[in-house]
């Protein structure tokens, strides 16, 4: 009773043993029936396939359990895979759907749970309704390892507005998403609309990025932030570099905004030269950079017009290559607002017919309007002195660095 019901020999390599063949158009060439415990179909080769199966318009071998796996393959080879998927036209080479689970479930103990080479497909695809497309789970290693030799490792596409096309969680109090580059970005990030990466953490970091050559975290935008970092307890951004910058900022309108207090533990350092303050200035047309400026009745400056008035402001920032360092009371308005420097170096308009300007003379204003003049009455200068001279000039006008000193 032990034995087989049916055993079929053959003794020509091209001649099957057993062969089972279906004219009707929807039945089973063989079919194999067993009762609770053992195979249906068993098939057993020293050097070829155990079982084969080859359909024209249908599925190679199709396999379907009630209550337990609908195929298990097993390999006692180290060097091969229990299943092998290969597609010779450029198609998928395994491909996974359920409709309330994972499409294609990988679990390892010691390597990888699901591991996907492609050259120029899609080295693994899964499709569910409800659950996991593909699912990888790992004791030691990575769940889901991709790679490819001329595109993405992994690539991630949702339809939905709610969701995020990667999500990286950590239970551990680790890194959610983590991305390490040689020679670029560890982890870049690019958005039409919103923000190219943004990281949430309640107790660790929310985005951590480590390069070797290039940059740690990297975000670009067209209309919101580049990079946001968000976290309940802990930094939302952290950039730590030992040689570069630790986080670099820069924007055409607003390099960096802060909103709360800043701390800072070492020092400030600022490439640019000079402390300055808008005004709303009077009139419409923009003043010229380097222009000597006086205080007006209703709070609005004006272009000097008259010899040491003791009204003066300052000098408009921006001149030759002194740009403002700090520009204080910086508002969104219509109006017309322009820097006015404060301290600091800058350049300003001398008018030397006045006198001959020498390196540490005192300036006041001069009857040539928006122009500087040095000082020889030491008594009408006093509540009208500009600044010192940084540059000689000799004769006639020009445009000398001078030192902000009002007094």
């Amino acid at each position: 009773m032990g034995n087989e019901a049916l055993n079929g020999i053959s003794t020509e390599a091209s001649v099957a043993a057993v062969k089972g063949e279906n004219t009707g158009g929807n039945g089973s060439g063989t079919s194999g029936i067993s009762g609770n415990t053992f195979v249906g179909v068993s098939g057993d080769s020293q050097h070829g396939p155990g079982v084969r199966g080859t359909s024209v318009d249908n599925v190679g071998v199709a396999a379907e359990s009630q209550n337990a796996d609908g195929m298990s393959a097993i390999t006692h080879s180290g060097d091969h895979a229990a299943i092998t998927g290969f597609n010779d036209a450029n198609g998928v080479g395994v491909r996974g759907r359920a409709l309330g689970n994972a499409g294609v479930f990988g679990e390892s103990d010691t390597s990888r749970g699901v591991m996907g080479t492609s050259n120029m497909f899609i080295g693994v695809s899964g499709e569910s309704q409800h659950g996991p497309g593909v699912h990888g789970k790992s004791v030691d290693n990575v769940g889901v390892a991709a790679e490819s030799q001329n595109a993405d490792g992994m690539s991630a596409i949702t339809h939905s507005s709610d969701h995020a096309a990667i999500t990286g969680f950590n239970d551990a109090n680790g890194v959610g998403v983590r991305g390490r580059a040689l020679g670029n970005a560890g982890v870049f990030g690019e958005s039409d609309t919103s923000r190219g990466v943004m990281g949430t953490s309640n107790t660790h970091i929310g985005v951590s990025g480590e390069s070797q050559r290039g940059p740690g975290v990297r975000g670009t935008s067209v209309e919101g932030p580049g990079a946001e970092g968000f976290s309940k307890s802990n930094d939302g951004v952290f950039g730590l570099s030992d040689t570069g910058v630790g986080l670099h900022g820069k924007g055409g309108r607003l390099a960096g905004f802060f909103e709360g207090d800043v701390e800072v533990t070492g020092d400030i350092r600022l490439t640019n030269a000079d402390c300055a303050e808008d005004f709303d200035v009077s009139g419409p047309d923009k003043v010229e950079p380097g222009t000597v400026m006086i205080l007006g009745n209703e709070g609005t400056i004006s272009e000097s017009q008259q010899a040491y008035d003791k009204r003066v402001a300052g000098v408009i920032s921006g001149a030759g290559h002194y740009k403002p360092g700090i520009v204080l009371d910086k508002q969104q308005t219509t109006g017309n607002r322009q820097p006015i420097a404060l301290m600091g170096k800058v350049f300003c308009k001398v008018d030397a017919q006045y006198g001959a300007v020498e390196v540490g003379d005192l300036l006041t204003t001069s009857p040539t309007p928006g122009h500087a003049m040095k000082t020889s009455d030491p008594l009408k200068a006093f509540g009208a002195v500009i600044g010192k001279a940084l540059r000689p000039l000799n004769d006639g006008q020009g445009l000398i660095p001078i030192l902000i000193a009002l007094q």
